[in-house]
Protein backbone atom coordinates (compact mmCIF):
# COMPACT_ATOMS: atom_id res chain seq x y z
CA UNK A 1 0.00 0.00 0.00
CA UNK A 2 1.39 3.30 -1.06
CA UNK A 3 0.19 5.12 1.95
CA UNK A 4 0.79 9.36 2.04
CA UNK A 5 -0.30 9.57 5.67
CA UNK A 6 -1.04 13.11 5.65
CA UNK A 7 -3.35 13.18 2.31
CA UNK A 8 -5.16 9.83 3.71
CA UNK A 9 -8.39 9.82 4.20
CA UNK A 10 -9.68 8.77 8.02
CA UNK A 11 -10.66 5.49 6.64
CA UNK A 12 -7.21 4.33 4.76
CA UNK A 13 -5.52 5.66 8.10
CA UNK A 14 -7.84 3.04 9.80
CA UNK A 15 -6.80 0.20 7.47
CA UNK A 16 -3.33 1.24 7.34
CA UNK A 17 -3.33 0.52 11.19
CA UNK A 18 -5.40 -2.51 11.10
CA UNK A 19 -3.04 -4.15 8.96
CA UNK A 20 -0.22 -3.14 10.91
CA UNK A 21 1.16 -1.05 7.39
CA UNK A 22 1.66 1.97 10.21
CA UNK A 23 1.76 1.89 13.49
CA UNK A 24 0.17 4.81 15.43
CA UNK A 25 3.51 5.77 17.14
CA UNK A 26 4.60 6.21 13.39
CA UNK A 27 1.94 7.89 12.41
CA UNK A 28 1.67 10.73 15.05
CA UNK A 29 5.33 11.09 15.28
CA UNK A 30 5.31 12.08 11.39
CA UNK A 31 2.21 14.61 12.15
CA UNK A 32 4.15 15.87 15.13
CA UNK A 33 7.25 16.24 13.42
CA UNK A 34 5.07 18.45 10.61
CA UNK A 35 4.19 20.74 13.63
CA UNK A 36 6.92 21.35 15.35
CA UNK A 37 8.20 22.20 11.83
CA UNK A 38 5.62 24.44 9.88
CA UNK A 39 3.67 25.63 13.84
CA UNK A 40 5.60 28.61 14.03
CA UNK A 41 4.10 29.89 10.60
CA UNK A 42 1.06 29.33 11.29
CA UNK A 43 0.22 29.20 14.90
CA UNK A 44 -2.11 26.54 14.62
CA UNK A 45 -1.50 24.95 17.68
CA UNK A 46 -1.46 26.67 21.31
CA UNK A 47 -0.50 23.74 23.09
CA UNK A 48 1.72 20.48 22.15
CA UNK A 49 3.04 18.10 24.29
CA UNK A 50 5.01 14.64 22.03
CA UNK A 51 5.78 12.81 25.69
CA UNK A 52 2.05 12.65 26.21
CA UNK A 53 0.75 12.66 22.53
CA UNK A 54 2.91 9.32 22.19
CA UNK A 55 1.66 7.86 25.77
CA UNK A 56 -1.57 8.09 23.93
CA UNK A 57 -0.05 6.55 20.48
CA UNK A 58 1.63 3.48 22.48
CA UNK A 59 -1.72 2.46 24.24
CA UNK A 60 -3.30 2.98 21.28
CA UNK A 61 -1.05 0.54 19.26
CA UNK A 62 -1.48 -2.10 22.81
CA UNK A 63 -5.40 -1.89 21.33
CA UNK A 64 -4.45 -2.63 18.39
CA UNK A 65 -1.72 -5.43 19.19
CA UNK A 66 -4.23 -6.93 21.49
CA UNK A 67 -7.42 -7.51 18.08
CA UNK A 68 -9.07 -4.48 19.01
CA UNK A 69 -10.39 -2.98 15.69
CA UNK A 70 -11.92 0.62 15.32
CA UNK A 71 -12.53 3.39 12.86
CA UNK A 72 -10.94 5.76 14.55
CA UNK A 73 -8.44 3.81 16.74
CA UNK A 74 -4.77 4.99 17.11
CA UNK A 75 -5.45 8.31 14.55
CA UNK A 76 -4.42 11.77 15.59
CA UNK A 77 -6.63 14.49 16.34
CA UNK A 78 -6.52 18.10 17.29
CA UNK A 79 -8.78 19.89 19.52
CA UNK A 80 -10.14 23.44 19.66
CA UNK A 81 -8.49 24.57 22.79
CA UNK A 82 -12.54 25.27 24.76
CA UNK A 83 -12.61 21.74 25.07
CA UNK A 84 -11.64 20.97 29.05
CA UNK A 85 -8.83 17.95 29.06
CA UNK A 86 -7.72 16.71 31.80
CA UNK A 87 -3.34 17.30 32.24
CA UNK A 88 -3.67 19.81 29.40
CA UNK A 89 -3.58 23.36 29.66
CA UNK A 90 -7.28 24.75 28.10
CA UNK A 91 -6.97 28.27 27.75
CA UNK A 92 -9.61 29.20 25.73
CA UNK A 93 -7.24 31.54 23.38
CA UNK A 94 -7.34 33.58 26.45
CA UNK A 95 -4.62 35.57 28.87
CA UNK A 96 -7.42 34.46 31.72
CA UNK A 97 -7.09 31.06 31.16
CA UNK A 98 -3.17 30.86 30.24
CA UNK A 99 -2.62 28.93 33.00
CA UNK A 100 -5.49 26.44 33.62
CA UNK A 101 -5.04 22.80 33.63
CA UNK A 102 -8.24 21.23 33.22
CA UNK A 103 -8.73 18.36 36.01
CA UNK A 104 -11.41 16.49 34.07
CA UNK A 105 -12.12 15.42 30.51
CA UNK A 106 -15.04 17.00 28.17
CA UNK A 107 -17.66 14.54 27.02
CA UNK A 108 -16.66 15.48 23.38
CA UNK A 109 -12.77 14.15 24.59
CA UNK A 110 -13.98 11.50 26.71
CA UNK A 111 -15.79 9.96 23.65
CA UNK A 112 -12.90 10.12 21.26
CA UNK A 113 -11.21 8.62 24.21
CA UNK A 114 -12.90 5.23 24.28
CA UNK A 115 -13.08 5.18 20.16
CA UNK A 116 -9.02 5.81 20.70
CA UNK A 117 -7.73 8.40 19.01
CA UNK A 118 -4.42 10.10 20.23
CA UNK A 119 -4.70 13.64 21.27
CA UNK A 120 -2.27 15.49 19.07
CA UNK A 121 -2.53 18.84 20.63
CA UNK A 122 -4.82 22.22 21.17
CA UNK A 123 -5.43 24.22 19.04
CA UNK A 124 -5.74 28.20 18.80
CA UNK A 125 -8.90 30.26 18.46
CA UNK A 126 -10.60 33.49 18.85
CA UNK A 127 -10.53 34.20 22.51
CA UNK A 128 -13.52 32.66 24.40
CA UNK A 129 -14.45 31.37 21.28
CA UNK A 130 -15.79 35.52 20.37
CA UNK A 131 -14.50 35.80 16.28
CA UNK A 132 -14.83 35.18 12.95
CA UNK A 133 -10.65 35.26 12.38
CA UNK A 134 -8.71 34.27 15.17
CA UNK A 135 -7.58 37.75 15.41
CA UNK A 136 -8.70 37.60 18.78
CA UNK A 137 -6.62 35.22 20.03
CA UNK A 138 -4.33 35.95 23.10
CA UNK A 139 -1.62 33.98 21.22
CA UNK A 140 -1.63 35.71 18.15
CA UNK A 141 -3.88 35.07 14.74
CA UNK A 142 -4.22 31.67 13.04
CA UNK A 143 -2.23 31.80 9.46
CA UNK A 144 -4.48 30.74 6.70
CA UNK A 145 -1.74 27.94 4.94
CA UNK A 146 -3.12 28.83 1.47
CA UNK A 147 -1.71 32.14 1.94
CA UNK A 148 0.05 33.11 5.52
CA UNK A 149 -1.07 37.23 4.74
CA UNK A 150 -4.31 36.12 5.26
CA UNK A 151 -7.30 35.40 8.24
CA UNK A 152 -7.75 31.47 8.63
CA UNK A 153 -11.73 32.46 9.85
CA UNK A 154 -12.83 31.90 13.51
CA UNK A 155 -13.07 31.64 15.76
CA UNK A 156 -12.24 27.63 15.38
CA UNK A 157 -9.59 28.96 13.03
CA UNK A 158 -6.55 27.26 14.57
CA UNK A 159 -8.06 23.98 13.88
CA UNK A 160 -8.98 24.71 10.09
CA UNK A 161 -5.29 25.56 9.87
CA UNK A 162 -3.87 22.39 11.32
CA UNK A 163 -6.15 20.16 8.92
CA UNK A 164 -5.48 22.25 6.07
CA UNK A 165 -1.96 22.55 6.00
CA UNK A 166 -1.73 18.67 6.93
CA UNK A 167 -0.65 19.21 10.49
CA UNK A 168 -3.52 16.68 11.37
CA UNK A 169 -5.53 14.53 9.87
CA UNK A 170 -8.72 15.72 11.73
CA UNK A 171 -10.05 18.35 14.43
CA UNK A 172 -12.55 19.61 16.79
CA UNK A 173 -14.68 22.64 16.70
CA UNK A 174 -17.15 24.21 18.01
CA UNK A 175 -19.86 26.18 16.49
CA UNK A 176 -21.96 29.34 17.90
CA UNK A 177 -22.90 31.77 14.47
CA UNK A 178 -20.82 29.73 12.38
CA UNK A 179 -17.37 28.92 13.93
CA UNK A 180 -16.90 25.57 12.43
CA UNK A 181 -18.25 26.23 8.83
CA UNK A 182 -17.03 29.92 8.02
CA UNK A 183 -13.35 28.79 8.83
CA UNK A 184 -13.70 25.52 7.18
CA UNK A 185 -14.76 27.37 4.24
CA UNK A 186 -11.72 29.78 4.07
CA UNK A 187 -9.43 27.18 4.33
CA UNK A 188 -10.74 24.46 1.93
CA UNK A 189 -12.17 21.66 4.39
CA UNK A 190 -15.50 20.28 5.28
CA UNK A 191 -16.84 21.44 8.63
CA UNK A 192 -20.06 20.32 10.12
CA UNK A 193 -22.62 21.43 12.60
CA UNK A 194 -24.64 19.22 14.19
CA UNK A 195 -28.21 19.76 15.37
CA UNK A 196 -28.44 21.62 18.66
CA UNK A 197 -27.78 18.99 21.54
CA UNK A 198 -26.62 16.14 19.42
CA UNK A 199 -23.28 16.41 20.78
CA UNK A 200 -23.11 17.50 24.58
CA UNK A 201 -21.74 21.01 25.58
CA UNK A 202 -20.27 19.37 28.92
CA UNK A 203 -16.63 19.82 28.86
CA UNK A 204 -17.01 22.92 26.63
CA UNK A 205 -16.29 26.15 27.75
CA UNK A 206 -19.13 28.19 27.02
CA UNK A 207 -19.65 31.19 25.04
CA UNK A 208 -23.58 31.40 24.42
CA UNK A 209 -25.06 28.12 25.86
CA UNK A 210 -28.32 28.36 23.90
CA UNK A 211 -26.10 28.68 20.54
CA UNK A 212 -23.00 26.73 21.17
CA UNK A 213 -22.50 23.27 19.41
CA UNK A 214 -18.92 21.08 19.06
CA UNK A 215 -19.15 19.96 15.96
CA UNK A 216 -15.73 17.91 13.60
CA UNK A 217 -13.60 19.22 10.92
CA UNK A 218 -11.99 17.35 8.24
CA UNK A 219 -10.89 16.91 4.42
CA UNK A 220 -13.77 15.21 3.50
CA UNK A 221 -17.67 14.35 4.32
CA UNK A 222 -17.17 10.77 4.99
CA UNK A 223 -14.34 12.06 7.42
CA UNK A 224 -17.05 14.42 9.19
CA UNK A 225 -19.49 11.14 9.52
CA UNK A 226 -16.85 8.81 11.10
CA UNK A 227 -16.06 11.68 13.80
CA UNK A 228 -19.19 12.54 14.29
CA UNK A 229 -20.55 8.91 14.94
CA UNK A 230 -17.92 9.34 17.82
CA UNK A 231 -18.98 12.66 18.59
CA UNK A 232 -22.72 12.51 19.42
CA UNK A 233 -25.00 10.79 22.25
CA UNK A 234 -26.66 11.46 25.25
CA UNK A 235 -24.77 12.90 28.16
CA UNK A 236 -26.95 13.50 31.26
CA UNK A 237 -24.20 16.03 32.35
CA UNK A 238 -25.47 18.05 29.92
CA UNK A 239 -29.23 19.58 30.39
CA UNK A 240 -29.34 20.67 26.88
CA UNK A 241 -28.27 17.15 25.65
CA UNK A 242 -30.76 15.03 23.74
CA UNK A 243 -31.77 11.58 24.15
CA UNK A 244 -31.74 9.92 21.19
CA UNK A 245 -31.16 6.82 19.73
CA UNK A 246 -27.80 6.64 18.19
CA UNK A 247 -27.40 6.33 14.49
CA UNK A 248 -24.68 5.67 11.87
CA UNK A 249 -23.67 9.01 9.76
CA UNK A 250 -22.17 6.88 7.43
CA UNK A 251 -25.04 5.34 6.54
CA UNK A 252 -26.62 7.00 3.88
CA UNK A 253 -23.29 8.76 1.97
CA UNK A 254 -23.70 6.86 -1.31
CA UNK A 255 -27.73 6.92 -2.25
CA UNK A 256 -28.50 8.51 -5.62
CA UNK A 257 -29.67 12.34 -5.02
CA UNK A 258 -31.89 12.25 -7.46
CA UNK A 259 -35.23 13.76 -6.81
CA UNK A 260 -33.35 15.56 -3.80
CA UNK A 261 -34.58 19.57 -3.58
CA UNK A 262 -32.11 22.33 -2.86
CA UNK A 263 -33.93 25.20 -1.71
CA UNK A 264 -32.31 28.57 -2.63
CA UNK A 265 -32.89 31.51 -0.34
CA UNK A 266 -33.66 34.76 -2.49
CA UNK A 267 -32.72 36.82 0.45
CA UNK A 268 -28.83 34.92 0.09
CA UNK A 269 -28.65 35.34 -3.47
CA UNK A 270 -29.52 38.57 -4.04
CA UNK A 271 -26.51 40.77 -2.83
CA UNK A 272 -23.64 40.84 -0.28
CA UNK A 273 -21.92 38.42 -1.86
CA UNK A 274 -18.38 38.77 -4.17
CA UNK A 275 -18.90 38.05 -7.51
CA UNK A 276 -15.87 35.35 -7.45
CA UNK A 277 -18.24 33.33 -4.67
CA UNK A 278 -21.44 33.88 -6.95
CA UNK A 279 -19.52 31.99 -9.77
CA UNK A 280 -17.83 29.15 -7.46
CA UNK A 281 -21.37 28.55 -5.97
CA UNK A 282 -23.31 28.74 -9.25
CA UNK A 283 -20.89 26.04 -10.69
CA UNK A 284 -21.40 24.08 -7.58
CA UNK A 285 -25.47 24.01 -7.94
CA UNK A 286 -24.67 23.03 -11.49
CA UNK A 287 -22.90 20.10 -10.24
CA UNK A 288 -25.87 19.00 -8.18
CA UNK A 289 -28.59 19.18 -10.54
CA UNK A 290 -26.02 16.96 -12.95
CA UNK A 291 -26.00 14.31 -10.18
CA UNK A 292 -30.09 13.98 -10.46
CA UNK A 293 -30.92 16.98 -7.60
CA UNK A 294 -33.01 19.76 -8.69
CA UNK A 295 -32.97 23.28 -6.98
CA UNK A 296 -35.98 25.62 -6.12
CA UNK A 297 -36.09 29.48 -4.93
CA UNK A 298 -37.05 29.55 -1.20
CA UNK A 299 -37.59 32.70 1.11
CA UNK A 300 -36.12 33.03 4.87
CA UNK A 301 -37.93 36.62 4.71
CA UNK A 302 -36.78 37.41 8.22
CA UNK A 303 -33.23 36.41 7.43
CA UNK A 304 -31.54 39.83 7.01
CA UNK A 305 -32.73 40.14 10.91
CA UNK A 306 -29.96 37.07 11.82
CA UNK A 307 -26.93 38.81 12.40
CA UNK A 308 -28.33 41.79 13.91
CA UNK A 309 -30.29 39.15 16.42
CA UNK A 310 -27.54 37.17 17.23
CA UNK A 311 -25.21 39.82 18.10
CA UNK A 312 -27.38 40.79 21.10
CA UNK A 313 -28.40 37.00 22.00
CA UNK A 314 -25.06 35.67 21.97
CA UNK A 315 -23.60 38.80 23.77
CA UNK A 316 -26.48 38.69 26.77
CA UNK A 317 -25.33 34.77 26.90
CA UNK A 318 -21.64 35.48 27.22
CA UNK A 319 -21.94 38.30 29.93
CA UNK A 320 -23.37 36.00 32.06
CA UNK A 321 -21.63 32.89 31.09
CA UNK A 322 -17.82 34.64 31.44
CA UNK A 323 -19.04 36.00 35.13
CA UNK A 324 -17.30 32.85 36.39
CA UNK A 325 -14.12 34.63 35.53
CA UNK A 326 -13.22 36.84 38.64
CA UNK A 327 -9.42 35.63 39.75
CA UNK A 328 -10.96 33.86 42.93
CA UNK A 329 -11.18 29.79 42.09
CA UNK A 330 -9.32 29.81 38.74
CA UNK A 331 -7.34 31.41 35.68
CA UNK A 332 -5.52 34.45 36.13
CA UNK A 333 -5.61 37.35 39.02
CA UNK A 334 -4.18 40.35 38.90
CA UNK A 335 -0.95 40.49 40.69
CA UNK A 336 -1.30 43.89 42.87
CA UNK A 337 -5.08 44.81 44.32
CA UNK A 338 -6.48 46.61 47.39
CA UNK A 339 -9.40 44.90 48.06
CA UNK A 340 -11.96 42.54 46.65
CA UNK A 341 -13.58 44.94 44.53
CA UNK A 342 -10.51 46.18 43.13
CA UNK A 343 -9.29 42.30 42.86
CA UNK A 344 -12.70 41.61 40.46
CA UNK A 345 -12.21 44.93 38.47
CA UNK A 346 -8.39 44.67 37.54
CA UNK A 347 -8.59 40.82 36.83
CA UNK A 348 -11.39 41.01 34.44
CA UNK A 349 -9.62 44.41 32.86
CA UNK A 350 -6.41 42.46 32.64
CA UNK A 351 -7.26 39.33 31.82
CA UNK A 352 -10.22 39.77 28.69
CA UNK A 353 -8.78 40.89 25.57
CA UNK A 354 -11.27 43.52 23.99
CA UNK A 355 -13.56 42.07 21.78
CA UNK A 356 -14.33 40.08 24.84
CA UNK A 357 -14.56 43.31 26.61
CA UNK A 358 -16.82 44.88 23.88
CA UNK A 359 -19.16 41.77 24.25
CA UNK A 360 -19.86 41.59 27.68
CA UNK A 361 -20.77 45.32 27.86
CA UNK A 362 -23.03 44.99 24.99
CA UNK A 363 -24.48 41.82 26.33
CA UNK A 364 -24.91 43.10 29.87
CA UNK A 365 -26.44 46.36 28.94
CA UNK A 366 -29.30 44.30 26.60
CA UNK A 367 -29.90 42.74 29.61
CA UNK A 368 -30.27 45.40 32.11
CA UNK A 369 -33.33 47.15 33.64
CA UNK A 370 -35.32 49.29 30.66
CA UNK A 371 -33.48 47.71 28.23
CA UNK A 372 -34.29 44.40 28.16
CA UNK A 373 -37.64 44.80 26.42
CA UNK A 374 -36.33 46.24 23.80
CA UNK A 375 -33.29 44.72 22.67
CA UNK A 376 -32.78 40.95 24.54
CA UNK A 377 -36.74 40.42 24.24
CA UNK A 378 -36.93 41.60 20.72
CA UNK A 379 -34.00 39.91 19.61
CA UNK A 380 -35.68 36.39 20.99
CA UNK A 381 -39.00 36.81 19.31
CA UNK A 382 -36.67 37.70 15.52
CA UNK A 383 -34.93 34.02 16.89
CA UNK A 384 -38.61 32.81 16.77
CA UNK A 385 -39.59 34.19 13.21
CA UNK A 386 -36.40 32.65 11.80
CA UNK A 387 -37.04 29.23 13.09
CA UNK A 388 -40.42 29.62 11.80
CA UNK A 389 -38.99 30.66 8.25
CA UNK A 390 -37.01 27.56 7.98
CA UNK A 391 -39.91 25.51 9.09
CA UNK A 392 -41.81 26.66 6.08
CA UNK A 393 -39.05 26.21 3.91
CA UNK A 394 -38.35 22.60 4.77
CA UNK A 395 -41.49 22.18 3.39
CA UNK A 396 -40.47 23.30 0.01
CA UNK A 397 -36.88 21.83 0.23
CA UNK A 398 -34.70 18.70 1.29
CA UNK A 399 -32.17 21.15 1.65
CA UNK A 400 -30.94 24.62 1.49
CA UNK A 401 -27.85 25.83 -0.27
CA UNK A 402 -25.92 29.31 0.15
CA UNK A 403 -22.75 30.76 0.24
CA UNK A 404 -20.66 30.03 3.85
CA UNK A 405 -18.95 33.60 3.59
CA UNK A 406 -20.03 36.30 1.56
CA UNK A 407 -15.96 36.29 0.16
CA UNK A 408 -12.91 34.35 0.41
CA UNK A 409 -10.51 34.81 3.67
CA UNK A 410 -9.20 38.64 3.66
CA UNK A 411 -5.62 40.33 4.89
CA UNK A 412 -5.16 39.96 8.67
CA UNK A 413 -5.55 43.20 9.77
CA UNK A 414 -8.32 44.14 7.36
CA UNK A 415 -11.27 44.70 9.54
CA UNK A 416 -10.08 44.52 12.86
CA UNK A 417 -10.75 48.49 13.44
CA UNK A 418 -14.47 48.27 11.99
CA UNK A 419 -16.23 45.60 14.22
CA UNK A 420 -19.37 45.75 12.19
CA UNK A 421 -17.93 44.53 9.08
CA UNK A 422 -16.49 41.73 10.67
CA UNK A 423 -19.78 40.34 12.13
CA UNK A 424 -21.03 40.26 8.64
CA UNK A 425 -18.43 37.87 8.17
CA UNK A 426 -21.59 35.46 9.34
CA UNK A 427 -24.29 36.57 7.51
CA UNK A 428 -25.10 33.27 6.17
CA UNK A 429 -24.07 30.94 9.00
CA UNK A 430 -25.75 32.27 11.93
CA UNK A 431 -29.52 32.04 11.14
CA UNK A 432 -28.89 27.74 11.51
CA UNK A 433 -27.50 28.78 14.98
CA UNK A 434 -30.39 30.90 16.09
CA UNK A 435 -32.76 28.10 14.74
CA UNK A 436 -30.39 25.41 16.21
CA UNK A 437 -30.31 23.31 12.74
CA UNK A 438 -27.43 21.40 11.56
CA UNK A 439 -25.04 23.14 8.70
CA UNK A 440 -21.88 21.74 6.50
CA UNK A 441 -19.44 23.62 4.66
CA UNK A 442 -17.59 22.21 1.43
CA UNK A 443 -14.94 23.22 -0.39
CA UNK A 444 -16.50 24.18 -4.11
CA UNK A 445 -14.09 25.95 -5.93
CA UNK A 446 -11.38 29.12 -5.71
CA UNK A 447 -12.42 32.88 -5.84
CA UNK A 448 -9.75 35.56 -5.77
CA UNK A 449 -5.76 35.33 -4.87
CA UNK A 450 -6.80 31.79 -5.13
CA UNK A 451 -8.17 30.91 -1.84
CA UNK A 452 -11.11 28.29 -1.19
CA UNK A 453 -14.34 28.58 -1.22
CA UNK A 454 -17.05 26.87 0.78
CA UNK A 455 -20.98 26.01 -0.21
CA UNK A 456 -23.34 25.85 2.45
CA UNK A 457 -26.17 23.41 3.34
CA UNK A 458 -28.86 23.50 5.73
CA UNK A 459 -30.91 20.47 6.75
CA UNK A 460 -33.90 20.25 8.95
CA UNK A 461 -33.50 18.74 12.40
CA UNK A 462 -31.33 15.71 12.93
CA UNK A 463 -31.21 15.58 9.33
CA UNK A 464 -27.27 15.52 9.50
CA UNK A 465 -27.06 12.34 7.64
CA UNK A 466 -28.73 13.67 4.58
CA UNK A 467 -26.48 16.70 4.32
CA UNK A 468 -23.55 14.34 4.33
CA UNK A 469 -24.72 12.18 1.56
CA UNK A 470 -25.21 15.46 -0.60
CA UNK A 471 -21.65 16.68 0.41
CA UNK A 472 -20.14 13.09 -0.29
CA UNK A 473 -21.38 12.53 -3.91
CA UNK A 474 -20.69 16.03 -4.75
CA UNK A 475 -17.02 15.46 -3.33
CA UNK A 476 -17.31 12.22 -5.45
CA UNK A 477 -17.48 13.92 -8.61
CA UNK A 478 -15.47 16.74 -7.47
CA UNK A 479 -11.84 17.14 -6.59
CA UNK A 480 -11.73 20.83 -4.46
CA UNK A 481 -11.41 18.86 -1.08
CA UNK A 482 -8.15 17.26 -2.22
CA UNK A 483 -6.46 20.04 -3.42
CA UNK A 484 -3.89 21.33 -0.25
CA UNK A 485 -2.24 24.57 -0.29
CA UNK A 486 1.74 24.82 -1.97
CA UNK A 487 5.00 25.63 -0.37
CA UNK A 488 4.66 23.66 2.71
CA UNK A 489 6.45 20.51 1.80
CA UNK A 490 3.33 18.42 2.12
Amino acid sequence: MNLQPTQASLTELAGALASKTISSVELTTLFLDRCEKLNPLLNAFITLDRTATLAEARAADARLASGETGPLLGIPLAYKDIFCMQGWLTTCGSKMLANFVSPYDAHVVEQFKKAGMVTLGKCNMDEFAMGSSTENSFYGPARNPWDTRRVAGGSSGGSAVAIAARLAPAAVGTDTGGSIRQPAALCGLTGIKPTYGVVSRYGMIAYASSLDQGGPLAKSAQDCALLLNAMAGFDARDSTSLARPAEDYCRNLEQPLTGIRIGLPKEFFAQGMSDDVRAAVAAALAEYRKLGAQTVEISLPNSGLSVPAYYVIAPAEASSNLSRFDGVRYGYRAPDYTDLSDMYCKTRAQGFGAEVKRRILIGTYVLSHGYYDAYYLQAQKIRRLIADDFRAAFRQCDVIASPTTPGVAFEIGAKSDDPVQMYLSDIYTTSANLAGLPGISLPCGFGAGSMPVGLQLLGNYFDEARMLNLAHRYQQATDWHLRTPEGLSI
